[in-house]
């Protein structure tokens, strides 16, 4: 038997009860166990459901969480050394745990981690649950209201490339979110643009294929098809609604949400580019003294910080951006913030952030959005 199918057999056992609160949604979820392979991108939608991605399965869970107890005030959560405490509740070491993403319940204000328990395909999923003032408890998956989308044209999961240590299937899901009645995934497909985005309407029916996208990369000078969205943002640029998505090193691309059409193909436009030799990590949007903002965390590049101001308005990038440069959307690096990697809005004040300090802790906290 393999380690995640006991581990997840042993956090059944000793995870919390999650009472549901039934609503128009959660009526459309049935109980059982959901067999999670993976747990990565995470996104709440109403009635506290919580959407999970399993990019391993090629899944994503709608659960409820029964969390839908509204916080009359937001509150300044802490946790030094949130990695240790997360290794010693799952009898492990924190070197043996990855946190893979982070989301904060609207209505409960309390924070939800994905949780990878040892390393390799055979590492188990858990999610955590954090509550002031720093409890730390598992979210149980038995006997839950759920519901489970399968996505049809994931890529194959097999090891490929030299040494074979790439397995696209890792990929089939990088990042998530959720708006008005759809869950919206991006990721990698197994088609020839193998680049990919989707709106699944919620509750799940039929999961049609996804819509392959095509984008200009400045800093390498061509289009490109195969590389996924790595974090986004669904943003209204006028009065339509679109997504705001940034790539590795670093293009940020706007898409309308109405060019998603199962098995069709987009090209996006590129409004930015932001520097290469980089990853982004997570994205929010926030309203400030009467403008919007971005926020985007990077893990070689800082937290960037850009206004929406001009976006409407920015031309598209078709020319290489060369050396290292920037063109487009300009933006500023929030020095005092160093370390994020995961990140999302609290309230309309307040970000919580899991930043790394020294000697590989990892610190979940509160920073007042800038």
């Amino acid at each position: 038997m393999k380690l995640t199918t006991r581990l997840f057999t042993l956090l059944i056992a000793v995870g919390l009860a999650a009472p549901v609160l039934a609503g128009p949604l959660t009526e459309s979820l049935k109980a059982g166990n959901p067999d999670l392979k993976s747990a990565g991108p995470l996104a709440f939608g109403p009635e506290g459901i919580l959407f999970v991605a399993d990019a391993a399965g090629a899944a994503v869970f709608a659960i409820a969480t029964g969390d839908t107890e509204e916080a009359a005030k937001a509150p300044a959560l802490k946790v030094a050394e949130v990695n240790t405490k997360i290794a010693s509740l799952l009898g492990t070491e924190p070197d043996q745990i990855l946190i893979n993403d982070m989301a904060v319940n609207p209505i409960s204000k309390k924070a939800y981690l994905s949780i990878s328990r040892g390393r390799g395909p055979d590492a188990a999923p858990v999610l955590v649950r954090i509550s002031a003032p720093g409890k730390v408890e598992v979210v149980a998956l038995r006997n839950v209201a759920f519901a489970k989308a399968v996505l049809p044209d994931a890529p194959a999961d097999q090891e490929q490339g030299e040494g074979r240590r790439s397995n696209p299937r890792s990929e089939s899901i990088t990042d998530l979110g959720f708006l008005e009645d759809r869950v919206l995934i991006a990721g990698l497909s197994n088609e020839e643009f193998a680049s990919s985005l989707r709106a699944i309407p919620f509750p799940f029916k039929n999961v049609a294929d996804g819509t392959s996208v095509e984008i200009y990369h400045g800093a390498h000078g061509r289009f490109e098809t195969r590389s996924p969205v790595r974090t986004f943002v669904p943003f209204n640029v006028g009065d339509q609604p679109q997504l705001l998505a940034a790539y590795t090193c670093t293009p940020l691309v706007q898409f309308p949400l109405s060019d998603l059409k199962p098995g069709g193909k987009i090209r996006g436009k590129t409004v930015a580019e932001l520097g290469n030799r980089n990853r982004p990590l997570d994205m929010i949007v926030y309203a400030k003294g009467g403008k919007e903002y971005l926020l985007i965390a990077n893990n070689a590049r800082g937290i960037m910080k850009l206004s929406t101001d001009t976006i409407e308005q920015a031309e598209s990038i078709t020319d290489p951006v060369q050396g290292g440069g920037t063109k487009g959307l300009a933006y500023q690096t929030i020095e005092d913030w160093t370390g994020v990697d995961q990140l999302d809005k609290l309230d309309a004040e307040y970000a919580l952030v899991v930043r790394r300090a020294d000697g590989g802790a990892m610190n979940l906290e509160t920073l007042p959005l800038p």
